[in-house]
């Protein structure tokens, strides 16, 4: 059983949500101009990723609102949880943290070693 951090609502069982598909799928400009291939592809193609993958869930028992995740598909281990619309904030090949105009004005105001968050480690080498 999977424990899912909602950004909202904390720590819950994994049968309080539904899973939403792969995050950041964009949609096509202008549907209307794709043929049948091209529209199926959207709608059916995905990536089927062995590692970290960039997911997107609702609290459908819970606030009910969205958010993308990413889940080690190898381990099932939900690496971190970021709201819709933001960028995937881990590298997927890598495991590595992706530095953001945020991290910059939250190194000024951390501490000797400048981190202000650690739960997103290296996953390189594992």
């Amino acid at each position: 059983m999977l424990l899912i951090e909602c950004p909202n609502c904390g720590p819950r069982d994994e049968t309080e949500f539904h899973y939403g598909g792969q995050a950041h799928v964009a949609y096509p400009e202008d549907p209307y101009a794709l043929s049948d291939k091209e529209w199926a592809e959207y709608l059916f193609y995905r990536d089927n990723t062995r590692g970290l993958y960039a997911e997107r869930w609702s609290h459908s028992l819970g606030c009910r609102k969205w958010f993308n995740a990413v889940r080690d598909t190898v381990t099932y281990e939900i690496k971190t949880v970021y709201p819709m619309g933001a960028p995937c904030p881990v590298d997927l090949r890598t495991g590595e943290r992706i530095r953001t105009d945020a991290d910059s004005g939250a190194e000024a105001g951390a501490g000797s070693n400048g981190s202000t968050d650690t739960t997103i480690e290296s996953e390189v080498g594992r």
